[in-house]
């Protein structure tokens, strides 16, 4: 019983200086411990709360992978369908075998516009591309449409932003919605998920944490010019603990998608590394080749961002911060406990 363990957990907690954020822990669905940390405001000392707003970077491919997911239960797509019968946008070096499945499992080959894999600081894309006009998926096309492919379609994973856009892009055709406008019709607002967002740095609403990046002298700055200036299909929502909770429950419990496609889902679709997978939007460990974790997870310039569902316990665990660290050294701590 994680319950037994709480004093330690908050120990672990209180241990890492200046964290700032929030962290909700759950067993069998009812909350153990839910608690916030640091400032969302720094300069006008407003505290974190249990219901402010953070931005979860990557954590919010789910969200994509669910809306692409939804579109297949309606039969409107198959994972099997070839990215060119199913988006009139033009992207002339893309292979022709590019299929929705290779875009959710990262084994696309496409070329990506921010690669992790070459590319260290996100901020550094900023500097001569204008932050402030990547308000939808299309603004990234021109980043993307005329580059090579990296490898051939399924050859391996290598993680991919760029894919989760043309998959946004792939929404907007098939529905006529905008993206954003999908997932708060199809998502948030079936699980009342009422706190979360795509919300632009220009426009944030109340409880929102902002970002903060250390600067080399110590001091801190914000993250709003060293991300795109709304989030999308690669990242960039805003959540709070207890509406990532909701997701987690509404997944699980098939209130989203239909069982066969919820399955589906949470299929270990491709091997990462050690005992890490992959499957749709979300990552997959195993432990002595039996399912030991689901989680998502997201890193941007001021955000970090995990969360994780333990099947067999039945613990949930999600911890984000508006600094650069925390979730990460948290999340482990509890599953050392588990």
């Amino acid at each position: 019983m994680i319950n037994d363990k709480i004093h330690e957990i908050v120990e672990k907690m209180n241990s890492i200086k200046d964290f700032s954020g929030a962290v909700i822990i759950k067993e069998n669905d009812k909350v153990v411990l839910k608690n916030a940390f640091g400032f969302a405001d720094i300069s006008n000392k407003i505290k974190n709360a249990e219901n402010t707003r953070f931005g979860i970077a990557s954590g919010a491919k789910i969200l994509t992978s669910i809306s692409i997911c939804k579109l297949v239960d309606q039969g409107k797509l198959s994972f099997d369908t070839l990215l060119k019968d199913c988006l009139d946008i033009k992207f002339p070096f893309f292979d022709s075998k590019v299929t929705i499945h290779h875009l959710l499992t990262h084994c696309s080959g496409i070329p990506d516009y921010f690669d992790e894999e070459t590319l260290v600081d996100f901020s550094e894309l900023w500097v001569n591309i204008p932050m402030y006009l990547l308000r939808n998926p299309k603004s990234f096309i021109p980043m993307i449409q005329n580059q090579k492919m990296k490898f051939n379609p399924g050859e391996k994973f290598s993680y991919n932003n760029g894919a989760f856009i043309v998959l946004g892009l792939v929404i907007e055709q098939i529905t006529g919605m905008n993206f954003v406008d999908f997932v708060r019709k199809n998502i948030f607002d079936v699980l009342e998920m009422s706190d979360s967002g795509y919300f632009a740095f220009d426009m944030l609403p109340e409880n929102c944490a902002y970002g903060y990046i250390k600067n080399t002298d110590g001091t801190l700055k914000t993250n709003i010019y060293s991300l795109p200036i709304v989030g999308g299909p690669d990242g960039g929502v805003y959540m709070t603990v207890e509406d990532m909770s909701k997701l987690w429950h509404g997944l699980f419990n098939n209130k989203l998608l239909s069982k066969e496609i919820t399955n589906k889902f949470l299929t270990p679709h491709i091997h990462v590394e050690k005992n890490v997978y992959y499957g749709y939007g979300l990552w997959i460990t195993k432990k002595e080749d039996e399912l030991f974790k689901y989680f998502v997870m997201g890193s941007d310039p001021g955000v970090r961002f995990r969360s994780s569902f333990y099947p067999k316990s039945q613990i949930e665990i999600t911890a984000v911060s508006n600094k650069e660290f925390g979730p990460y050294d948290i999340s482990t701590f509890v599953e050392s406990l588990i």
